[in-house]
């Protein structure tokens, strides 16, 4: 999972990361513009933002948004009155919550969503040999524990959630390296070759397919 925070409050910016990121990765924004542009860019599972906002407000966010993604997203907003909270609803925002708000039902409230946009949510995957945590970002092969960085498991993490489904290059270096990383795209083949080593140490190399000229894909049996 990964989540993208729009909220030029630091500590509100924090809070929400910290109830949250016990389900994935988050990056943070404290600019509108900025914000729209790293969800123009990036692939998020969700994204939370608030209504008030230098730049471009939570709105015009939405408004934006919604031409082209279904990224779901929560507004966490101090402008809460019913009047906003419809506006809001009304132009793509999947759910809204005041703040001051409690960590619990935040957590909740994006469990929930996810479970609706997301049918491969879980906090578990096992198939056959292969055994992914996500909430503690480990990953088992026949019951043994597979050591491998950090980026390389958000890799292994996106392919899987997104199984028998083919992911090009550019959303893997999207997803793992950001869209304004000075890394060059590239690197995406080098990981994948080590991925491919990986499992092939344990037997495993069927599971990651690669599509020639399109992209990769983590395949069931």
């Amino acid at each position: 999972m990964k989540f993208l925070i729009i909220d030029d409050n630091i500590g509100a910016n924090q809070n929400i990361k910290d109830s949250v990121s016990r389900l994935g990765a988050c990056d943070s924004s404290y600019d509108g513009l900025d914000g729209l542009c790293l969800a123009e860019s990036n692939t998020y599972d969700m994204i939370f933002a608030e209504i008030l906002l230098p730049g471009k407000n939570g709105i015009e966010i939405l408004q934006e948004l919604r031409k082209k993604s279904t990224c779901p997203v929560i507004i966490v907003s101090s402008l809460d009155t019913v009047e906003k909270r419809v506006e809001c609803l009304r132009m793509g925002a999947d759910d809204f919550v005041g703040k001051p708000f409690d960590s619990e039902e935040l957590v909740a409230r994006t469990e929930a969503l996810l479970r609706r946009y997301n049918n491969n949510f879980n906090t578990r995957y096992a198939y056959e040999n292969v055994e992914l945590d996500f909430a503690s970002k480990m990953v088992k092969i026949n019951g043994e524990f597979v050591h491998m960085s950090a980026r390389m498991y958000e890799i292994v993490e996106y392919l899987v959630r997104n199984r028998n489904t083919i992911i090009s290059k550019e959303q893997l270096f999207n997803r793992a390296w950001g869209f304004d990383s000075e890394t060059v795209i590239t690197v995406v083949e080098v990981y994948m070759s080590k991925l491919r080593k990986i499992l092939e140490k344990y037997g495993c190399k069927d599971y990651l397919k690669t599509v020639k000229n399109v992209g990769y894909m983590w395949k069931e049996r």
